[in-house]
């Protein structure tokens, strides 16, 4: 069974920085599409970011709440994609979830429904 364990959480001041690391195991990330989402309390859960498959085509997303400010990247040698999280708000405090799909998929979206493995999510708070 694949296993994704999100780490790199925890409280950071408003204009600060995280870095937040999603490790797989028991498959090859860089194979398939990695999503990061995050859900704040009593909202829905939504997508931030994602990068395809590693291949000629692959591509990069960024949702329209993020963009400029978080960065996505892959370590394939060590199986691990990162989201690094700049120009922090209080309104990016929620729980972040990293995500793979079950099939190679070049061309990502954020749409949740393409998932089908999940990690158990990190949090993040931006507060002073």
């Amino acid at each position: 069974q694949a296993q994704l364990v999100e780490s790199g959480g925890g409280l950071v001041q408003p204009g600060g920085s995280l870095r937040l690391s999603c490790a797989a195991s028991r498959f090859t990330a860089a194979y398939y599409a990695i999503g990061w989402f995050r859900q704040a309390p009593g909202k829905e859960r939504e997508g931030i970011s994602c990068i395809g498959s590693t291949s000629r085509d692959g591509n990069i997303v960024y949702g329209d709440s993020v963009k400029g400010r978080f960065t996505i990247f892959r370590d394939n040698a060590d199986n691990k994609v990162y989201l690094e999280m700049n120009s922090l708000r209080p309104e990016d405090t929620a729980i972040y979830y990293c995500a793979s799909t079950r099939q190679f998929t070049p061309l990502c979206t954020v749409d949740i429904s393409i998932y089908q493995y999940w990690g158990q999510g990190t949090q993040v708070t931006v507060s002073s």
